[in-house]
């Protein structure tokens, strides 16, 4: 299984995916044919002719995924893009096509999958800890599971001697985790992992904070396997 998860599609002061383009070249590596996930925003016509934009740039051919017709588009690709948007929108389509189960099979047996943002969330166990508001219901919060841990995208520190009352994240994911027991990692902006089969990786340029119930919060640099945070116990 072969996995890049990107916490941001466009980072400051730079185009659409422009941050990260050499370790997404890297990733695709030969694959020409890329089959783009745009269920995540409401207009997909757009959103699709984004990426084709992006990618012809790096000389690789990008299809829409439709709701009708997503299979052969999925079947014919040789890698997957998963853009963000709002992810409950983007699991509820999913789930509602019928293709959560064929991309959890595709990328199992290997087809690389792109995701940003959204598409980084769904990667996970469940879309509890996307930032999202719930504008539809899916049928569950089950996605797609191809990692054991959560994800909560653009994670955000609180400001320093910022004047709001209110949650930050970190509170947020505090409280996910009195009712749930698996280790959130958050990744800030400009961050993305690397998954190959079971090792995965902080990448990027900007690092992680893990959430793990009973724990401080720990910050990891890139470069960091996440290993130990996966196995008997955390370090």
């Amino acid at each position: 299984m072969r996995l890049l998860l990107l916490s941001n599609s466009t980072n400051y002061r730079s185009g659409y995916l422009d941050h990260a383009m050499a370790d997404v070249r890297s990733f695709l590596g030969r694959a020409r044919r890329l089959a783009f996930v745009p269920f995540a925003l409401k207009d997909q016509a757009g959103y699709a002719a984004k990426a084709q934009q992006r990618f012809a740039r790096e000389g690789v051919e990008v299809t829409a995924v439709t709701e009708d017709g997503g299979a052969a588009t999925l079947a014919a690709a040789e890698a997957v893009f998963v853009g963000g948007g709002n992810t409950f929108r983007l699991l509820h389509l999913l789930q509602r096509s019928g293709l959560l189960e064929l991309l959890r099979r595709q990328a199992q047996q290997g087809m690389p999958y792109l995701g940003a943002s959204a598409g980084t969330n769904v990667v996970a166990p469940t879309i509890m800890t996307t930032n999202d508001m719930p504008i539809v219901q899916p049928a569950s919060f089950t996605a797609l599971g191809l990692v054991p841990f959560q994800i909560n995208p653009h994670y955000q520190d609180p400001p320093s001697g910022s004047t709001h009352m209110g949650e930050t994240r970190e509170d947020r994911l505090r409280e996910y985790l009195e009712e749930n027991d698996r280790l959130v990692v958050g990744l800030r902006e400009g961050a993305w992992l690397e998954v190959e089969g079971e090792a995965v990786r902080l990448s990027g340029r900007a690092g992680a904070r893990l959430f793990q119930r009973g724990r401080a919060p720990e910050d990891v640099e890139p470069g960091t396997s996440l290993a130990p945070w996966l196995g008997a116990g955390a370090p």
